[in-house]
């Protein structure tokens, strides 16, 4: 019997996979614990359906990715900070900051997690901070910081 699998099978396939099994083993024991389902042709266009909608999604997401890398790749952050002697600042510019004035200057979401600071930036200057937007998509933006 053919059958799609919902879930990963140790020694049998992966979700998502159609494979052959015998008949008592998918209907005694794949089917109660609902690890499979038979591949009549309406399970078969249903899961095909599925395939086409998350391809369709990642690919979406992925576009959206590459527009808001172009986007920040031509944004300059400013920011002013108070600090003391030789260059450094009182605190540090943390991704938040930076993630809050992209909100607020130029109406870009952009979650502070995914912005690569190892500890906030302590210094006066022009500083590079990379973004990671989606797998193998990043975006450098140029933070530059000055005194009040």
């Amino acid at each position: 019997m053919k059958v799609i699998l919902l879930k990963d099978v140790k020694g049998q396939g992966k979700a998502g996979q159609t494979v052959e099994m015998s008949d008592g083993y998918a209907r005694n024991f794949l089917f109660p614990r609902n690890l499979a389902v038979e591949a009549n042709a309406a399970n078969v266009n249903s899961f095909k359906g599925k395939a086409d909608a998350a391809a369709f999604k990642k690919q979406t997401e992925e576009d959206n990715a590459r527009d808001i890398a172009q986007k920040l790749e031509a944004i300059t952050v400013s920011l002013t900070a108070k600090g003391g002697t030789a260059g450094r600042l009182f605190g540090s510019i943390t991704g938040k900051e930076i993630a809050q004035y992209l909100k607020e200057k130029h109406d870009l979401e952009i979650d502070r997690r995914k912005m690569t600071l190892e500890d906030g930036i302590k210094t006066f200057g022009t500083h590079e901070v990379q973004i990671k937007l989606y797998p193998q998509i990043t975006a450098k933006i140029k933070v530059v910081v000055t005194e009040e």
